[in-house]
């Protein structure tokens, strides 16, 4: 057989795996070791990280509702994905996947990175949107890497002040 197995039912896999797409977990990956990293992830969740992805993002919202915040400039900009809609996001576009729905879910498809290409997850100030926050990683797992960044962030305090206004980031979302 090939590399991949063979084909096999998407909505079976997403039963099975149900309990992974929700808090505190939220994403699967369905293939490992594969050029494409295909993820479902589901809602609700609380990010308040900002990802800088090298390279292009698909999304295709199939369940429920999403939006990504986007800073552009300083500014927050939100763009919507409704049930049944796809969006290709360009590299380096700042995004912040927000998934208020409990039980919706989503299709990301991102590509692996070369060694050397860096995804960085940025914080900013949720008062005047400053950068508070940057981090730069190889990532090898979206599921396995991201958890111990987030926390790291979540965790320091000192991480969290705005270097311009001087507001504490509250980390994660209703935490102190």
């Amino acid at each position: 057989m090939y590399k991949y197995g063979k084909p096999f039912n998407f909505q079976q896999w997403i039963a099975e795996h149900a309990h992974l797409l929700k808090p505190p977990v939220g994403n699967q990956q369905v293939w490992q070791d594969a050029d494409f990293i295909v993820t479902v992830v589901g809602g609700p969740n609380q990010r308040t990280d900002y990802h800088d992805d090298p390279l292009e993002e698909f999304f295709y919202q199939f369940k429920g509702n999403a939006y990504l915040n986007i800073m552009n400039e300083g500014r927050i900009e939100r763009i919507d994905l409704k049930e049944g809609d796809i969006f290709l996001l360009p590299p380096h576009v700042r995004h912040s996947p927000q998934r208020p729905e409990a039980g919706s879910l989503c299709l990301v498809i991102e590509r692996q990175r070369p060694q050397g290409m860096l995804d960085a997850f940025e914080w900013y100030c949720l008062y005047c949107n400053h950068l508070v926050h940057r981090v730069e990683t190889q990532l090898r797992s979206i599921v396995k890497d991201l958890p111990p960044l987030f926390e790291r962030f979540y965790g320091d305090a000192s991480l969290r002040v705005c270097p311009q206004c001087g507001e504490v980031h509250p980390g994660k979302l209703g935490a102190k």
